[in-house]
């Protein structure tokens, strides 16, 4: 009989005995929402504890975030009804929220390594990543106005752009508009991005649940395996820096085949609104203890092969010294 209890009678003897590393502050990409104004801060009701910035507060709020060893940060654009259209517009102009908001992070911390997400679902008025034609999402004319938007956020200052639009090509067509340009802004691909009904709160978020229809024509089926592996190939055949898989925890099996299959790609997982919120929501309800809840969610997906993470929580993560 093997006596496997003897790995576990102490804390110092768990520890010595632990595989996964710890999450450093530096393995985390904290996510932000950004509108316009000045002064402006709103909590969003379906995610407690996260919110809705101006780029002044946004600044204030970065500065606490940095302080605590959190060096990246993922911007997302909310901008009012008023100002969406079939075509996103306002997503790929120079002076677009999110250049502004990336030219006075930059300005105020040089050090901060800042992404962006780059999708037009939160610019159009009828909500979906891609142009239309009638209700058909157009995958090739889609393409150059997210090269745009990537373009434009580059000449910003933008570390890296994050493409999450689902559209095949837009890897490269992004690639190609970055290095035509001769800019060194690299790319986060959503590479396995699947249909998740763990989107839920982002869409409240973010305004940008869609006005008819759903997603699963461009995100993944949730009942595929293989797929996710070759849309990251595809990816990385297109010129990405860096893979993704999203949601996080749903797909652990994803990140783990991916992270191995590809490990000269740094591999990020994002831990998306739903299980965020479920968790919270489950803590609040004294249904499990928090800080061990996320402690153990986020340890696992470093443990499938993360090597970094999106969450909402990583700022309390440091802050609670987990």
């Amino acid at each position: 009989m093997k006596r496997f209890r003897e790995l576990r009678k102490t804390q110092e003897i768990r520890d010595n005995y632990a595989d996964v590393a710890p999450i450093l502050p530096s393995d985390f990409i904290y996510p932000y929402f950004v509108i316009e104004g000045e002064g402006v801060k709103e909590e969003i009701g379906t995610m407690k504890d996260v919110y809705r910035f101006s780029i002044d507060l946004l600044l204030k709020d970065i500065d606490e975030v940095s302080l605590l060893g959190i060096d990246k940060v993922l911007l997302f654009g909310v901008i009012p009804e008023a100002d969406k259209d079939e075509q996103g517009t306002a997503a790929y102009q120079p002076d677009s929220l999110i250049c502004r908001a990336i030219r006075a992070i930059k300005a105020r911390f040089p050090q901060i390594v800042v992404f962006t997400d780059v999708c037009l679902c939160g610019y159009t008025s009828h909500g979906h990543c891609g142009l239309l034609d009638c209700h058909n999402i157009e995958n090739d004319i889609t393409l150059p106005l997210l090269a745009e938007m990537a373009f434009q956020h580059a000449l910003a200052g933008a570390d890296f752009v994050a493409p999450s639009a689902m559209m095949d090509g837009q890897i490269e067509a992004i690639r190609r508009r970055l290095d035509t340009a001769n800019l060194s802004t690299r790319i986060l691909a959503y590479s396995a991005k699947y249909a998740s009904a763990y989107y839920g709160p982002f869409r409240d978020a973010a305004g940008s649940a869609p006005s008819f229809g759903d997603r699963k024509t461009y995100q993944m089926d949730y009942r595929t395996m293989n797929q996710g592996v070759e849309e990251i190939e595809a990816d990385i055949e297109e010129g990405t820096d860096w893979i993704m898989v999203k949601p996080a925890l749903p797909y652990l099996d994803i990140i783990y085949r991916a992270s191995r299959k590809f490990p000269a790609y740094p591999m990020v997982a994002y831990q998306v609104s739903g299980e965020y919120s479920m968790l919270i929501n489950g803590a609040q309800q004294g249904l499990f203890d928090e800080k061990r809840v996320f402690a153990e969610s986020l340890t696992a997906i470093r443990r499938a092969g993360a090597a970094l993470i999106i969450s909402y929580y990583a700022k309390r993560y440091v802050q609670y010294g987990l």
